[in-house]
């Protein structure tokens, strides 16, 4: 297997520094001596913390999507499965030994710059993962794909906030419970 680049090795090593530990408090010089890499290496990648920050995000929007929909597809195969195991993928997640809530709210309540590039990247994600539900929505036909993917996304992010803040760890199963009820009268059965 071919070395990661020294490029992917920031990146990655500041993903996990930024997650564990918070933008803020995970200074550049931090970043450089976990990646075991040279000021002039991180610097030819990265001219600022905050490019390092925005390639950190679309690298994880990137990753998240990925795993989230192969965990979705793993626990169902139809479009109504695939709903209900969007929050067994949420319970795996939400179990991991290395949780600490979602990044992109993370990023937007730290770094607080109001509709800038960090903001656009984080909203960006919400908009990406909504659309992915949307999808699931009407591979279920179910009659008002809109209005039942906004009330998942909001089951989904009340989830992930209840698994961090309160570390309810069965936060997921809980808003799972609710999103059958949705998907139920949502789905026009006839069409199954």
């Amino acid at each position: 297997m071919a070395q990661a680049s020294k490029r992917e090795q920031i990146i990655t090593t500041a993903l996990k520094l930024f997650y564990k530990n918070g933008f803020n408090a995970t200074g550049i010089e931090e970043i450089r001596k976990t990646a075991n890499v040279s000021k002039k290496t991180l610097y030819n990648h990265f001219k600022s913390k905050d490019e390092l920050i925005l390639a950190v995000l679309l690298r994880q929007d990137e990753q998240f999507r990925h795993n989230f929909i192969r965990a979705v597809e793993r626990f169902g195969t139809t479009g109504r499965e695939q709903l209900v195991a969007i929050f067994d993928a949420l319970n795996e997640w939400f179990n991991d030994k290395d949780f600490t809530g979602c990044i992109f709210v993370n990023a937007v309540a730290e770094l607080k710059y109001e509709y800038g590039p960090y903001h656009t990247a984080c909203s960006e994600h919400k908009r990406l993962m909504h659309s992915y539900i949307k999808s699931l929505a009407k591979k279920s036909c179910a009659q008002k794909p809109d209005k039942l993917s906004a009330q998942l996304n909001l089951l989904i992010e009340g989830a992930t906030v209840q698994a961090h803040v309160c570390g309810d760890k069965q936060a997921a199963l809980k808003a799972k419970e609710i999103a059958m009820i949705l998907i139920e009268s949502n789905i026009n059965k006839n069409l199954l």
